[in-house]
């Protein structure tokens, strides 16, 4: 009886544990660039990024990591989607400085987009 006790509790506690983890990821995704963009006012190359977003929907901080360091900082929102986002995908959008920037990134398997500053 006390070592099924044991378990529980050590199972309850694992499980507290892990909960900031998966909280982490729900205000994260990764994305794949496509083509040189700008995010914010820093141009980024082509390569796998993540991003990672803290705040209120509507006003968020919007960081872009690569390799694990942040390259690129924003404001943001989430916005909602019809329905969940089928894969990855970044919208880009020609501005009138002859320059390409990230408008918006859909996560896979999502139902919200981070629509990113200045689009």
């Amino acid at each position: 009886m006390q070592s099924i006790r044991f378990i529980a509790v050590c199972s309850v506690v694992a499980f507290a544990l892990s909960l900031p983890a998966l909280a982490k990821d729900v205000n994260s995704g990764n994305f794949d660039l496509p083509q040189t963009a700008k995010i914010g006012s820093t141009v980024l190359h082509p390569g796998h990024y993540k991003a990672e977003w803290t705040g209120p929907d509507t006003a968020l901080q919007v960081s872009i990591l690569r390799n694990g360091k942040t390259v690129a900082t924003t404001q943001g929102t989430l916005k909602q989607l019809p329905s969940k986002a089928p894969y990855d995908s970044v919208t880009v959008r020609n501005v009138n400085d002859h320059t390409t920037r990230v408008d918006e990134i859909d996560f896979g398997n999502r139902i919200q987009a981070l629509v990113l500053a200045g689009s």
